[in-house]
């Protein structure tokens, strides 16, 4: 019979839910700012978990910069997460940046930009016919 759900896939849930509040609440470096959580991969054996984050950039803060200060940090999230999720290894934490929202948003305004040029355009778009 074949599960629903694997059991990495349930580790994963859980380290992102706990990993998310942990850089809330705990994290207090400037140099990261506001961090989303936006998938963890954790590795069929459970000692590596890929954290895919996303920033709200503010000012001159880069994303490479933030990402690394985020790293600097890993080892204390890691610390905070075995406190919080009972296993028998805590998984590794590596944070790698996740573009997907970034580049959801550009492809929305491209596509809502052509929408209005069409609509500019043809005039019966409009309703209007001359």
């Amino acid at each position: 019979m074949v599960k629903e759900f694997s059991r990495t896939k349930r580790v994963s849930q859980q380290v992102r839910k706990e990993i998310a509040l942990i850089l809330q609440r705990e994290i207090k470096d400037p140099r990261i700012g506001m961090v989303t959580v936006s998938d963890v991969e954790i590795s069929c054996d459970l000692a590596h978990a890929r954290v895919y984050v996303t920033f709200l950039t503010i000012g001159d803060q880069t994303v490479k910069d933030r990402l690394e200060a985020l790293n600097e940090q890993a080892w204390y999230v890691r610390i905070l997460l075995g406190r919080v999720i009972r296993l028998r290894l805590t998984p590794k934490i590596i944070f790698v940046y996740d573009p997907s929202l970034t580049e959801g948003m550009r492809i929305s305004n491209l596509v809502s930009s052509a929408v209005k040029s069409d609509k500019d355009r043809d005039p019966k778009v409009n309703g209007k016919e001359e």
